[in-house]
């Protein structure tokens, strides 16, 4: 008989590379976690997720999804998507100006897939991508997983978060893969504006860089749905991202894309890419059904939708700027904004948030988990909640600003 082997009082060890990986948007929800199990009512404005808020997944595209089920569309489908899918990507982008074909285009788990598909293929350990500041946390997390580093890139809130063109070129170096551009922008809500666009495009150009263009928040522009990135350069080296999650309110379907362009300097990249989906099976099977009806049929839903997050937006603006200690950018796209208190010195953006959250109940992100510096005192608010919602919790903040910045 085998002796049983003891039990070592020791832990087992983890891979370093998780002690590099933070995710602010998600962790700081265990701190309201710990609020709510004291009896407090804890508001959610840390995660872009319309559902919760009443903003419901178009009826045709659960009917869709719901028929694919119904029908046995519940295997493996192909690593690169199915094709009806793949072919409403290319036609989409292609109808407006980023010549896409379906060979080129990949169904993903999401963007954030994508991204990591990407990241993944493109950069070695110790290569620099180029990451916009503040910046969307996924892709520190991704790069701190895989060794390489990111390089952050200063935008401005006086011009509207529009990226400084100067700043971002001193960070190229020899290694320096890729340039990432999240436009229209999360956290910020900024638009860029096209000679903007073309500049960057031109720099990149130059320095032999890919784009990697997060557009997914691309038909949540307030004033109409801003022209794919690659309409401006239709050869460019980009690497173009997008998903169901936002514009067609289905987060949790995990449902995405990637494309990219005709530039034949792509075509070992994207066999990469493909590589590295085979190795993952396939993204969700009866979701991708939607993509074609969502892309090339009713998008009515969007209008309403747009109005809805402009008026949110105007409101989150001025009432949080009229706050004393106050400052925020009107956003132009999206749910999101990034306003700014004046701390004290030695006063973190974290220190500001969890005493928010323990105060009042209402939870958002701290700055700093954006790259911001935790002095600055930025952090991300979530306006998707009602109008009258909205006033209350701004109510909130500002009464316990005054507590605060007066303690």
């Amino acid at each position: 008989m085998l002796a049983m082997a003891t039990t070592s009082p020791t832990s087992i060890p983890v891979a370093d590379r998780v002690h590099h990986f933070t995710y602010a948007i998600r962790n700081i929800v265990a701190e309201a976690k710990a609020v709510e199990a004291t009896g407090k009512t804890v508001r959610y404005l840390n995660i872009g997720d319309p559902i919760p808020f009443g903003f419901p997944t178009p009826p045709a595209l659960v009917e869709t999804v719901t028929k694919a089920m119904r029908d046995g569309a519940n295997g493996y489908v192909p690593s690169p998507g199915i094709q009806p899918a793949r072919d409403a990507v290319a036609q989409e982008w292609s109808g407006r100006g980023f010549p896409v074909s379906p060979d080129r285009v990949l169904i993903t788990a999401g963007t954030s897939e994508g991204i990591e598909l990407a990241l993944t293929a493109l950069a070695n350990p110790g290569d620099r991508v180029l990451v916009p500041l503040p910046t969307y946390p996924l892709y520190t997390a991704v790069l701190a997983k895989i060794g390489a580093d990111p390089a952050f890139y200063r935008t401005d809130p006086a011009r509207g978060w529009i990226p400084d063109l100067e700043h971002l070129e001193s960070l190229i170096t020899p290694r320096t893969r890729a340039l990432v551009l999240i436009d229209p922008n999360n956290p910020t809500g900024a638009v860029y504006p096209a000679p903007i666009r073309r500049a960057l495009l031109d720099l990149a150009e130059r320095h032999g860089l890919v784009i990697l263009a997060d557009e997914v928040y691309g038909d949540v522009a307030y004033d109409g749905a801003v022209p794919p990135l690659g309409s401006l350069a239709p050869d460019g080296p980009i690497v173009a991202f997008s998903s169901l999650s936002k514009a067609y309110l289905a987060p949790g379907w995990r449902t995405g894309w990637l494309a990219a362009g005709r530039n034949p300097r792509l075509d070992d990249l994207l066999a990469a890419m493909k590589k590295l989906a085979d190795g993952r099976l396939c993204s969700n099977g009866p979701t991708q059904h939607a993509i074609a009806p969502a892309l090339l049929g009713d998008r009515s839903h969007q209008v309403a939708f747009r109005a809805a997050l402009r008026e949110r937006a105007v409101l989150t603006a001025r009432t949080l700027s009229a706050i004393p200690g106050f400052s925020c950018v009107e956003p132009q796209a999206a749910f999101y904004a990034m306003p700014k208190v004046d701390l004290p010195a030695g006063v973190t953006d974290e220190k500001f948030i969890v005493g928010l959250l323990r105060a009042t109940g209402v939870l958002c992100v701290y700055g700093s988990g954006f790259g911001t510096k935790p002095e600055d005192g930025y952090f991300r608010v979530v306006f998707l909640a009602s109008p009258g919602e909205l006033s209350a919790i701004y109510a909130d903040i500002a009464g316990f600003t005054r507590q605060f910045l007066g303690a």
